[in-house]
This record gives structure tokens, sequence and C-alpha cells, in this order.
């Protein structure tokens, strides 16, 4: 399975693509961070991140795209931008005629590290061993977008195997 993660942002958004499998190693495909600067219209800043989403999801064909779930922070203007940005990436991926998986910050952290209240340094740590990497990727949007890919390759599958299992039930 290839996943492309989002780890939504205004200023900077984290994008990974990883493939693999449950029980299987994963291997890093990309990982990218696209930077808007903060004193650009809205508009613009919006377009540059879509278009990134959208070339990445064009070049890299992955099979699913996992976007980070917002939540709710206390600065209220962070998070309009994160969920605008990851409103984005479920548009792109939809256009592109994939499924869309959302996953809280916890759920990932909790992944790929064992703790669902790791710091960004655990995950970038785990992240760096999981994927055979000599350094951890940096800005820490970087690994969080791969910890999304990484968490929806060992999650998404049996998440997915119980929805299925579930609409059989239902019919």
């Amino acid at each position: 399975m290839r996943v492309l993660g989002v780890d939504p942002g205004m200023t900077r958004c984290g994008i990974g693509v990883v493939d693999g499998a449950p029980g299987r190693p994963l291997r890093l495909v990309h990982v990218a961070v696209v930077r808007t600067p903060p004193d650009a219209a809205i508009g613009e800043r919006l377009v540059a991140q879509a278009d990134a989403i959208g070339a990445a999801i064009a070049r890299h064909r992955p099979d699913v795209v996992a976007v980070e779930r917002v939540f709710s922070q206390h600065n209220v203007r962070t998070v309009m931008g994160t969920a605008q940005v990851a409103g984005l990436a479920i548009v792109a991926a939809t256009r592109a005629g994939l499924p869309v998986a959302l996953h809280t910050p916890s759920e990932v952290k909790a992944a790929v590290t064992g703790s669902g209240t790791a710091d960004k340094a655990q995950v970038g740590a785990m992240v760096t061993r999981l994927l055979r990497l000599a350094e951890t990727p940096r800005p820490a949007d970087a690994a969080d977008a791969l910890a999304l890919a990484i968490c929806h390759v060992w999650r998404g599958s049996a998440q997915r195997r119980m929805s299925d299992a579930l609409a059989r039930v239902r019919t």
C-alpha cells in the first residue's frame, strides 16, 4: 500500500509518502514541506498548498491519502489555517478518486511510538528508525506527515476490514 500523509498547516504543510504493509518493512518514497510566507494573501497561500498536494498525488500515485484530523486548539487562528489546508488535502484526494483517512494526532503518536502523548522528538526518532533513515526529517512537519502515512499503513487496513465486515453484517 502506498500512503500519502498530510500534516496540514498554513505556513508549513508536511507531505510524506510511504510504501508498506502491516508486518513488512516500510519504505520512504517522498517527503517535503511546503512553505508559504505569513505575509502573503490567504488565497495565494491556499493555492500554493493545494497545488503542492495535488502535484504530490499526481506524481506519487498513492492508494490512500491520510490527513491529520483537526482538533481544537487554544489558538483559533492556527486551527483555522490547519483546517483550511486539511480541507484542501481532502478535496485533492477526492478529485483524484482516492479514499481519505483522518487520524488524530494522539492516534498517530500511539501508532508510531506506543504512546499517544509522545512529543515531537519521540515521533521524529521513531519515524527515522522505522524508515531506516540516516537522519530525522526536518522540520517536524515532515516527520509528522510520514508518521501519518505510517499510522495509516498499520491501522488503516484493520479499520477497512472492520468497516467491510460491518457492512456485510448490515446487508
